[in-house]
């Protein structure tokens, strides 16, 4: 900008808001906390990377505004990200899906034991009857009535 291109003294500006060399610049985005702790809450839960960067993407941010965001919010005493329970394994708590999986499959376990258990339970019985019938049958033939 030069001279020619300031209004003088007492004049009106040709434009509305601020003169200056950067008057035409973008300005800057401006987010607030709530933004900011719904954002990494949500970056949080994805555990994919590339959710996560189409999340990024989305938003038009960089995960320097993140890192930023959680030491700023750090720094005011306000929570940045939920803390998940960790398994013993370090590993983030289990979705519901997989919670319901779990158990699903522990009923299946029991389910084949207990219907291993009723068929040897009756291969037995039935074992059980032919020595019966078998037993029957020869003490009725040996024993003959005498009169």
């Amino acid at each position: 900008m030069t001279t020619a291109d300031m209004p003088k003294h007492g004049e009106p500006s040709r434009h509305r808001g601020p003169s200056g060399p950067r008057a035409q610049a973008p300005k800057r985005r401006t987010f607030t906390t709530a933004y900011k702790q719904r954002i990494l809450s949500r970056y949080d839960s994805l555990t994919d990377p590339v959710e996560r960067g189409a999340l990024l993407r989305r938003e038009g941010l960089y995960h320097s505004h993140l890192e930023y965001w959680r030491a700023t919010l750090a720094d005011k005493g306000e929570d940045s990200r939920p803390v998940p329970e960790k398994s013993a394994s370090g590993r983030p708590p289990l979705t519901e899906a997989e919670i319901d999986n779990q158990r699903l499959r522990a009923e299946n376990e029991r389910l084949t034991a207990e219907l291993a258990r009723t068929k040897a339970a009756l291969d037995i019985a039935g074992k059980v009857c032919v020595l019966l019938e078998t037993l029957s049958e020869s003490t009725d033939s040996d024993t003959k009535p005498t009169k």
